[in-house]
């Protein structure tokens, strides 16, 4: 997975790290204005990323903070186990969203519209692109702009360090406003962070992160890796 991370300049976060003591399993990176998060991974190597869909920026008078969607989700040990619990949750609780979850076996795409049940879906192998609409929606400029490039670039080797090519597109400040994905701060609101992260078949997940916009931050390791026996 590559993720680069879009929000208010002003709201304040903290990286990676286990946040939570109610779920001492749970890495993610933590909100501090409502305790959630937007992107997390447990124990059993689950990962989930929430997004906003369009015309959902920020909080509503009425509705749960979305951060902790990720958290409830990830008490569960497998993405399709997350998906179904999620799934059944009272979707007007929040605002609209999209969810992705995935383990090893599966990776699932959750979609809240704000007007009906929460649907669930499975991603086909391949390579896919999520942002506020659904799975490579070229509607987006975003996508029609940079899921052909994901898509022809040569993969990462996580187990080797190499995710070369996938920075170079995370790190793209190019292109007209609105189809970046590594969008220049304006009126208080751009990139602020960005990760990488493979979950192997067995052995920990693989999570590099950087603390800013990812053409000037260093990534980094958020695991540690697993020692030898």
């Amino acid at each position: 997975m590559a993720a680069n991370r879009d929000e208010r300049t002003d709201r304040a976060w903290d990286p990676p790290a286990a946040w939570w003591p109610g779920q001492p399993d749970l890495i993610g990176g933590r909100d501090r204005t409502a305790g959630g998060t937007w992107m997390a991974v447990n124990g059993a190597g689950v990962v989930a990323c929430v997004l906003n869909r369009p015309g959902s920026l920020g909080p509503a008078p009425g509705k749960q903070s979305r951060g902790i969607l990720p958290r409830l989700a990830l008490a569960h040990p497998t993405a399709a186990a997350a998906a179904n619990a999620v799934a059944a949750i009272a979707w007007e609780k929040f605002r609209s969203f999209n969810l992705v979850l995935a383990d090893a076996n599966d990776t699932l795409f959750l979609r809240a519209s704000g007007s009906g049940p929460i649907e669930s879906f499975s991603l086909p192998p391949g390579v896919h692109m999520v942002t506020a609409r659904d799975p490579d929606d070229e509607e987006s400029p975003r996508v029609a702009r940079y899921l052909p490039r994901f898509r022809e670039a040569p993969p990462p080797d996580p187990a080797a360090g190499n995710w070369d090519a996938w920075k170079t597109i995370l790190a793209d400040r190019s292109g007209p406003p609105g189809s970046e994905i590594n969008v220049p701060e304006r009126a208080g609101f751009g990139t602020v962070c960005a990760s990488l992260l493979a979950l192997p078949r067995t052995g920990l997940p693989i999570w590099l992160f950087a603390a800013g916009p990812p053409d000037r931050t260093p990534f980094r390791p958020v695991l540690p890796k697993k020692e030898e026996a």
